[in-house]
């Protein structure tokens, strides 16, 4: 009888035991999941789970309601898939939890099982309208898949670890860097994240050698990377600012996620700073990208205001900060969530959503400008772009529909990877570079694009002076170079239709307004002043010049090398600064405009530092003087003397024939400004 009634004791010790450690895991699940640490308050449930009695039906389906939770929020997609079957098993399972349900055996590609469990919530819920657009996808996912589409996509083990790698972004003038994040063993920090079992992620970058092959991904070494999260980067077109987003944690309260910028100096990126978009404190802000001419952040927020979910959202940049925040709206928003936006650079928005008709999980969506209607119209680009898993993140090479973007399709762990996809579609492009004539390239240049079937732009160049932009076919355009200090340079282009993607190459060389201009490939007849006919094509050249900037007057000077009697050559040099006039003047341009003058020897030609590139034995700032050039070897101070005999033009004003004689403005720039958007300075009357 004793013993019968010590094993009962036993028995009820036991299971008292059991349910005073379900219930302490309990609270300690509850308490990291109100901080946002999935991961580890799945591990507390999942213990309380296990303690609980099976008899105990009831309790055991909240608790594997609470498990399922959990896991549908760190992308253990099969677990989830687990826990809410049995929460519905034990008749712990609401309607929104067999939404849920629903969408996690989306992102398991199982189609016909979700359409059921989607029916069942508009059985109890009728006007659902998340869920009756899971069963239009649950419908139309498996005809996706079948029907495929021109891309191609490739996993890039290369640039992935066994952990998570994501957000991939393109930078540099030749698209040759990849930044992306990653929460590999060679991140910083040596604790795991309680959200999501892993590191916390860090930015990491891999960059192509001169051979055009990428090398290992290496975390960014500077200050930028923290024991936080840092991730989802964008960059500003010049490529000397960095937006990312970042994610600090608390012991003690939630901290949500926020953007923040990098400055470049040199090739490093320096720490990060907070961006305060609004005062809400209480509110995520991540996922920055920035409009392809700069001028606009977007980025996803949870903020009030919105339509359900995150949503993305915009704000201005402007040199006085940023202006006021504006929700995308519809068609682009939805109840669910819409995140990662990015852009193509022919201004086509790329973003994904788990609230539009897609394949499971996050599919990657097209917002491509109405340019009739206005807003924007949506396109779901089909498999294999997307699939059920979450796919997200697109970078571009250029403007050519070719890149990267990330995915975890296929992973149970729910851990991302890098893929690379290739859409071979006809693209038309145009590439030109602004650059000082006779000298190095001028990144502060602006160009004017304007085509005849109303494109109207405003180009700016990145810091190689070049500048690359989308052109259609059958469109002629007019390209306008401009940059303080210089003339302006007009370029014209008709675009024909063709069967291949190809690039047009422009030149705007500038001329300067304060340096003196070389005219190459002026030729003389030995001994007189007599111009060759090998000379036309540079002279063409400087009569386009002066005709694209009709208001500028200029001294045409011919020069000699200190060879030959003094006054000979001066009057030689003046005879062959007096061709080249007379040579304008019989193609139209105005002889009030043009001063020849001839130096002979009496002024050398100072050296400027693009002419020590073909010249390496001179230095920026010679002389090339007589005394100078005697001090060289025999070969180099033939070099030298060559260099002397130039013909070249210095700008002597920019306002001939701007004024009348009162003083007033001829022709005061009014609507053309406006139909160009070049500012007014920068078109001559």
């Amino acid at each position: 009888m004793r013993e019968t009634t010590s094993a009962i004791i036993t028995v009820i010790t036991a299971i008292l035991l059991a349910g005073c450690g379900a219930d302490s895991y309990m609270k300690k699940g509850d308490k990291l999941y109100a901080l946002g640490e999935y991961h580890d308050a799945a591990a507390q449930y999942k213990k309380a789970y296990s303690a609980t009695p099976a008899k105990e039906r009831g309790t055991r389906g909240i608790r594997a309601l609470k498990m399922a939770e959990c896991y549908r929020r760190i992308n253990y997609t099969p677990k989830a898939i687990a826990a809410y079957n049995n929460a519905v098993r034990y008749k712990q399972a609401g309607t929104e939890d067999l939404f849920h349900l629903a969408k996690q055996l989306m992102k398991n590609g199982s189609y016909k099982e979700a359409a059921k469990v989607f029916h069942s919530v508009l059985d109890s819920m009728p006007d659902h309208k998340q869920a009756r657009i899971g069963l239009r996808s649950a419908q139309m996912a498996p005809k996706w898949k079948e029907a495929g589409s021109q891309y191609t996509i490739k996993k890039e083990n290369f640039f992935n670890s066994r952990r998570a790698d994501y957000s991939p972004m393109l930078a540099g003038d030749e698209y040759d860097q990849l930044f992306f994040t990653s929460t590999r063993n060679d991140a910083q920090g040596d604790e795991l994240s309680g959200i999501t079992g892993t590191k916390c992620g860090d930015i990491f970058v891999s960059q192509k050698d001169e051979n055009g092959k990428w090398q290992k991904p290496q975390a960014i070494d500077t200050e930028l990377n923290s024991q936080f999260d840092e991730g989802a980067c964008a960059f500003t077109p010049d490529n000397r600012t960095m937006y990312l987003t970042q994610c600090k944690t608390d012991p003690s309260y939630p901290r949500y996620a926020t953007i923040c910028t990098s400055a470049r100096s040199d090739a490093s990126w320096g720490k990060a700073t907070t961006v305060e978009i609004t005062k809400d404190t209480l509110s995520s802000y991540a996922h920055p990208a920035i409009s392809p001419d700069g001028e606009w952040l977007y980025f996803t927020s949870d903020m009030p205001g919105g339509m359900g979910g995150l949503d993305i959202w915009r704000v201005r940049l402007t040199s006085n900060g940023l202006g006021g925040v504006e929700n995308l709206g519809e068609p682009i928003n939805t109840e669910g969530d819409e995140m990662f936006p990015t852009f193509r650079p022919n201004g086509d928005l790329y973003f994904s959503s788990d609230g539009h008709p897609g394949m499971g999980g996050l599919d990657i969506y097209i917002a491509k400008p109405d340019t009739i209607g206005g807003g924007w119209i949506i396109e779901h680009p089909g498999f294999p772009l997307n699939s059920q898993g979450d796919d997200f993140g697109m970078t571009f090479e250029g403007l050519h529909n070719r890149g990267y973007f990330s995915s975890n399709r296929g992973d149970g762990k729910g851990w991302d990877h890098i893929y690379s996809f290739v859409n071979p579609e006809i693209v038309q492009t145009v590439k030109g570079w602004v650059y000082e004539q006779d000298g190095y390239e001028l990144p502060e240049g602006i160009v004017y694009m304007v085509g005849n079937d109303g494109t109207n732009m405003k180009l700016s160049v990145k810091g190689d002076g070049s500048f690359v932009h989308e052109i259609k076919p059958g469109v002629d355009y007019v390209f306008l170079g401009t940059c303080k200090g210089f003339l302006n340079h007009k370029e014209q282009l008709k675009v024909e239709p063709v069967t291949q993607s190809e690039e047009y190459v422009l030149q705007f060389p500038l001329a300067s307004i304060t340096a003196p201009v070389l005219i190459d490939n002026i030729f003389y007849d030995f001994d007189k002043a007599t111009l060759r006919p090998e000379s036309t094509a540079a002279l063409d050249e400087l009569i386009k010049l002066l005709n694209e900037n009709p208001n500028v007057t200029i001294e045409l000077s011919a020069h000699c090398d200190y060879r030959g009697p003094e006054a000979y050559n001066k009057v030689l040099s003046q005879k062959r600064a007096e061709s080249v006039v007379t040579y304008l003047i019989e193609h139209g341009i105005d002889k009030e405009r043009l001063s020849p003058v001839g130096y002979g020897k009496d002024k050398p030609k100072t050296v400027r530092k693009k002419l020590t590139e073909t010249y390496p034995f001179l230095k920026e700032d010679d002389v090339l003087t007589e005394e100078f050039i005697k001090t060289l070897k025999p070969e180099e101070q033939e070099m030298c003397n060559q260099l002397n005999r130039r013909t070249e033009f210095i700008v002597l004003r920019t306002t001939f024939g701007m004024f009348d004689k009162d003083g007033n403005l001829k022709n005061p720039p009014k609507d053309k400004s406006r139909e160009t958007n070049v500012p007014e300075e920068e078109w001559t009357p």
